[in-house]
C-alpha cells in the first residue's frame, strides 16, 4: 500500500510539471486530471484527462507532454493517456491555488 501511495504522489508531482502553454497553471491544479490508476504491480499507469476547451490548439502537445513525462517515472513500463470530455471541465474544478493565480478568488 505504501508503495502505491508513493507512486501516486510521484505521478501527481510529475503532472504538476505539465502546463497548457496558454495558462500559467499546471494541468493538475487546473483540475484537468480526472483519474490516475496504477496496475496492481505499479508498472502500468492509466490517466484520464480533459482540456479546458475541446478545441484546444495545444491538445496534442499537452497529451504528449503528459505521456513523455510520466514515462520517465522509475518502474512505469507503460503509460496510457485517455483524453475525455465527460464531465465537461469548468473553472470550479481548479484548486484554490489555481483560482488565486488566475484571479478567480
Amino acid at each position: 500500500m505504501n508503495n502505491e501511495l508513493e507512486m501516486q504522489e510521484r505521478v501527481v508531482d510529475v503532472l504538476k510539471t505539465v502546463f497548457d502553454p496558454e495558462i500559467p497553471v499546471n494541468i493538475y491544479d487546473l483540475g484537468l486530471i480526472y483519474r490516475i490508476e496504477l496496475s496492481e504491480d505499479n508498472t502500468v499507469l492509466s490517466v484520464d484527462m480533459t482540456l479546458t476547451a475541446p478545441n484546444c490548439p495545444a491538445a496534442d502537445f499537452i497529451v504528449e507532454d503528459v505521456r513523455q513525462k510520466l514515462e520517465t517515472i522509475t518502474g512505469i513500463k507503460k503509460v496510457e493517456v485517455n483524453l475525455v470530455f465527460e464531465p465537461e471541465w469548468d473553472k470550479n474544478m481548479m484548486s484554490e491555488e489555481a483560482k488565486m493565480e488566475l484571479g478567480f478568488l
